[in-house]
Parts: C-alpha cells; structure tokens; sequence
C-alpha cells in the first residue's frame, strides 16, 4: 500500500516540477505606415489631412512642424484632422503615425502644406513715374511659379507689355535678386521677355534684365523700358499661375496712371522714390534734349544698365559719389562682346541682331559727357571674365568725356574708352587690364587706381604712335588688403603690331604692389624700344617714402626726363582743352 502511495503522489511532483505554461495572449500585430497623406483643405489659418485608415490601428499620433520646430503635436481616433490657429500663408510639415496598445508604426513620409494667404490689395488708382517699377503688397511667404503672365493694357484695352514666366527657364537668378542669362547672349540670341531694350535717339541696346523681384513680402514688377507713356492710364492683370498660392489679378483690378512730361527736357531729376522727374537713369537719358541737359541724381542704388547715343552737352550728376550708386552684374558671360546698339527694338523670338555688350554703361558717339559725383560699378564681383563698368565709344576719335569725383568698379576691363577722355579725382578699381582702349588721348589727374588683385592695370590699343594714349598724372597706385606686393604690372601689351602701347605715368606714387620691373614684356609692347613720345614711359615715379620707385625697371619701358614729361603735365598739354 505504501508502494502505491508512492506511486501515486509522484506524478504530481514531475507537474509540479514542470511549472505551469502560461494562457496564450492575443496575437501581435505589426502596424504600417499611414499611407494617402494629404491635404484636405486649407484656411488663413487652418489645415485639414487626411489619410488611409491602418488595419489594426487604434488611434493615431501626429505632429506639425515649422523649419524643424514643433508647432503642435497630439492622438486622435480618426484617419483625419483638422488644426487650426496657424499663421496665414505659411508652409508647414505634417506627419502621422498608427498606434495600438503598446505597438507603433514608422513616422508617413512628411508632407509640406500651406495655409492660404489673403488675396493682395490690389493697389489700384496711382499716379506714378513712367518708369517706375509696379509693385503689389504679398503677405506672408512669395514664390515665383514658373508658367503664367503679367500683362500691361492701356485703358482702352491695348497691350503693350507682357513678362512670359515661362521665359524665367532662360536666366538664373543671383543671390542679389538679379536675373541673368543662362547661356551667353550673343548676337543671335532671340529675345525674349526677361531682356530688355534700352532706347536712346532712335537706336536700342539689347540687354538682359531683372523684370521680377521678390523683397519682403512684395512682388516688384519692372516694365521694359519707354513702352510706357506720359498721361496715361493702364492696368495690369497677372496670371493666376505667375505666384505660387494666389488665384491672380483679373482686368479692372488693379489700374495706374502715369504723370506728365517734365517741363524741360534740360534739367531733368531722377528720384527712385518717384518724387522727380523720372525713377531711372535710363529714361531720362532718352529724354534729355540732344543740344545739352544736366540731369541730377538723387541718392539711391540703381540697379539698371545703360545706354547713351547721340547727344552732346549730356551731365549726370550724382548728389554725393557714394551716395549715387548704378550698379548691375553684367559679364562676358552674360552678354558677348564690349557691345553696340541696333535700328530697331526686337521683338519676341527674333534675333537681337547685336549684343548689347558686357558693360554696365554703353556710350555710343556722345561728345562733351559729363558724369560726376557718383558711383558706377559693375557687380559681377568675380575674378574672371570682362566686365566693363563704362565703355565710352567714340566712333570719330575726337569725342569728349569728363568723368569727375566718381568711383568706376569692377575686376576686369573696368575702364573702356576711345576718344578724348579726362578722369580726375576718381577712382578706378580692378585687377586686370582694368584700364584698356583706343583712346586719342586718356589723362587720368589726381586719381588712385586700385589694384583688386595681381594682375596689369593697362591694356593699351592706341590707334596712332603720335596719339598721347593713357596718361596718369600725379596718380597714387594702391591696393586693397591682402593683394601680393610686387603683384601688379604697370602694363601688358596686346601684341599687335596695328595699334600702340602708348602709356605714361607722370608724377605717380606707386604703392608695394607694383612689380620692381614695371612692365610685363610678354609678349612685347609696340613699340618694342619705346621713345619719348611713343610705348611705355615714366617720370617722377616715386613709393609712399618719397623715395625713386622707377629703378630696376625692365628694358619695355622708358624713364624720360624732366623737359620730355612736360608734354604729359597738364591737361592742357594733353587734351588741348
């Protein structure tokens, strides 16, 4: 009997031993990601998603961010959501996530989404300069779309400008704002409505511009230059498609008018504020009386190209030299050639026939130019590539101008002329053949020439061995900081045997950055051995000490003496005038 107790008490003990197995729990299931995120509506100040509902979920946590900070997190039960209390046309990013019990899914890929912005305020009913620039109020954040147009009507219901968005493909935009072409535009680009024509006397230089720019919450429209005129009403519709997020203006929404003529045509004033006579410089170039005007600049950046032709007696006059500021990035690559003007305005799609050139001022057959007290500067800002802040085309060779207190600026070929040219108090920055041309006769008098870079100042490609060509009197040759000592030449020659290399520097203090020898001899100048009245010269050259800088100077050039400087010693001796 005690054997079979035995026997019957150890069964349980091998259960006992072999501990209870536990219930089985419910089954584990693995959630996925939401999928079909989207935007199902959008307020001012609201934003409602939704998506595919997920097999097993229970509810869903989501979360709302603006650049990368949360704005508002939260769960609901539903597969979509409404939230609100947003800033009106801002763009936010939305994601959500399934959950059930203690289980997750991945984060849905993000989505961007924006609240609507208030239609603008059309600013209908002004009165305004021809040539100012149209602007409409965008609150909250503005972008450029890429299709869609912004047309200009008389009130009668004539079109008579047009900005094609579709033609934004053709230019890149700067970190300055500024539009420039995408390729190089040469003279069989066709043009199109991000270039523009500058008139003046009949003739037009084929540019590349910047019609659209977006600053601070403001779409600011520049229409091509002189299709507006004096006393005139207009409107303007723009597409609906031209700004990302608005439906667009319709015609009769937005209407302007232009103010009237000025009295003179001699005594013009340019304000781009709107309280002169013009708010470019451009227009009142064209509008100035061919016999002679002096047209006054008030302070102010101008960003704009310009083009001159045809007039004599022309002043402009800046009212302070830093104050005055015509800037524009223009460049070999942008637009081909140092430029020249063409019969006839091209419209869009045909060739331009001629490049408009890589200046910033194109000057074309004027006599007695004045440009004084303000700055002109090429703002390609980069160390390669032509970009002439001025280039003055004197077709005869006997044509004047007078560039007096002025900042010209650029790196390479600054300064561009022919002619008879007299530039005094100014200075001239660059850094290679940053002064170059055909001139009769150049005198630069009491000027610094500012090296911006290693490189050679003078390029010269005078036309006659007789002609004075580059003259620098009692100039100082500086740099800027950081620019190598002995970097600088005081010339190189173009290496032709059609022009000469007249060069003199008279009376000149010549800073550390210029080369102990001088003159870059390859290849050679022409002439080879230079004369008192021909190639390179110097006399008086001394540094910053006072001390003689012309020793060591290499065999190109020619230090004559007192009584052969003379004829470079005066303005009178070398302009005649």
């Amino acid at each position: 009997m005690l054997k079979r107790l035995i026997l019957a008490i150890l069964p349980l003990t091998l259960l006992a031993c072999e501990g209870k197995k536990p219930e089985p729990g419910p089954e584990t299931k693995e959630l996925t990601a939401p999928q079909g995120v989207k935007l199902a509506g959008a307020t001012e100040s609201t934003l409602d998603f939704s998506w595919t509902a997920v097999a097993g979920a229970e509810s869903y946590n989501w979360r709302l961010t603006l650049n990368a900070t949360m704005v508002a997190n939260g769960v609901t039960p539903d597969n979509s959501l409404s939230i609100g209390g947003l800033e009106k046309g801002t763009t936010y990013t939305f994601t959500v996530r399934a959950t059930a019990g203690e289980s997750t899914s991945v984060w849905s890929k993000p989505l961007e989404a924006s609240t609507i912005a208030p239609e603008p305020e059309k600013p209908s009913g002004k009165t305004q300069c021809v040539d100012a620039p149209l602007v409409l109020e965008l609150p909250g954040a503005v972008k450029l779309g890429n299709s869609g147009r912004i047309a200009i009507f008389k009130k009668d219901g004539t079109r008579v400008d047009q900005i094609d968005l579709a033609d934004l493909a053709k230019v890149k935009v700067r970190d300055d704002g500024a539009m420039v072409p995408a390729a190089a535009v040469g003279n069989d680009a066709p043009f199109h409505t991000f270039m523009d024509a500058l008139p003046c006397s009949g003739r037009w230089r084929a540019v590349h511009y910047t019609p659209l720019r977006i600053e601070a919450g403001k779409l600011i429209i520049r229409p091509h230059t002189g299709v507006l005129e004096f006393d005139t009403e207009y409107y303007v519709t723009v597409g609906g498609s031209v700004i990302e997020g608005f439906t667009g203006v319709a015609e009769g929404e937005w209407t302007f008018a232009t103010s009237s003529a000025p009295a003179s045509a001699a005594s013009l004033r340019v304000a781009a504020d709107g309280s002169g006579d013009f708010c470019t410089v451009q227009r009142a170039l064209d509008y100035a009386d061919k016999g002679g005007a002096v047209i006054s600049i008030a302070p102010g950046t101008y960003s704009e190209m310009l083009f001159a032709r045809e007039k004599s007696g022309i002043t402009l006059k800046g009212d302070s030299r830093e104050g005055v500021r015509i800037v524009y990035p223009n460049n070999e690559s942008y637009e081909t050639g140092s430029g020249g003007s063409i019969s006839s305005r091209p419209s869009a799609g045909a060739s331009i026939g001629k490049s408009g050139g890589r200046g910033v001022f194109l000057v074309e057959n004027c006599d007695n130019l004045v440009i004084q007290d303000l700055t002109l500067e090429n703002s390609f800002g980069e160390l390669k590539g032509q970009a002439e802040a001025i280039y003055f085309n004197s077709g005869s060779n006997q044509h004047r101008m007078t560039i007096e207190n002025c900042s010209l600026l650029s790196y390479q070929d600054t300064f561009l002329c022919k002619g008879v040219v007299w530039v005094h108090n100014s200075l001239i920055a660059g850094h290679c053949d940053f002064v170059w041309g055909y001139p009769k006769a150049c005198l630069f008098e009491d000027c610094e020439i500012r090296s911006r870079a290693a490189g050679y100042i003078v390029q010269a490609r005078v036309p006659s061995a007789s002609d004075k060509g580059f003259v620098f009197l009692n100039c100082r040759l500086t740099a800027e900081n950081g620019v190598k000592d002995g970097s600088m030449y005081l010339a190189r020659s173009a290496g032709q045997a059609n022009c000469f290399d007249n060069v003199v520097y008279v009376g000149c203090t010549m800073g550390p950055v210029i080369n102990a020898g001088g003159w870059l001899e390859n290849p050679k100048p022409n002439p080879a051995s230079p004369t008192a009245t021909s190639g390179w010269r110097e006399y008086g050259s001394v540094t910053p000490s006072g001390s003689s800088a012309s020793a060591g100077r290499n065999g190109s050039g020619l230090v004559i003496s007192a009584a052969e400087a003379e004829a470079y010693s005066s303005r009178q001796a070398v302009l005649g005038w």
